[in-house]
């Protein structure tokens, strides 16, 4: 099981639609609205790597309203 962590800054007052978007795509174990440098945080769980890499790659970087993101991959047999 591969596993990463997604941190994204997207445009004023467009949390909340692009949470919505986020929800739809297979793979999102949590989606949260947070407090910081950043506006949300994703987790993701896909059976390889290479699924985590399309996933994020095309489509989540994809959706409109989002500026940038940050990927934090797990390393598996540690946590």
């Amino acid at each position: 099981m591969a596993t990463a962590y997604v941190l994204i800054n997207c445009e004023l007052g467009s949390e909340q639609a692009v949470i919505d978007q986020i929800k739809s795509i297979d793979g999102i174990k949590e989606v949260r609205g947070v407090f910081g440098a950043y506006d949300i945080l994703i987790k993701i769980e896909t059976p390889s790597v290479e699924q985590l890499r399309e996933i994020i790659t095309w489509k989540i970087r994809k959706i409109d309203k989002i500026r940038s993101t940050l990927t934090l991959m797990g390393i598996e047999g540690q946590g």
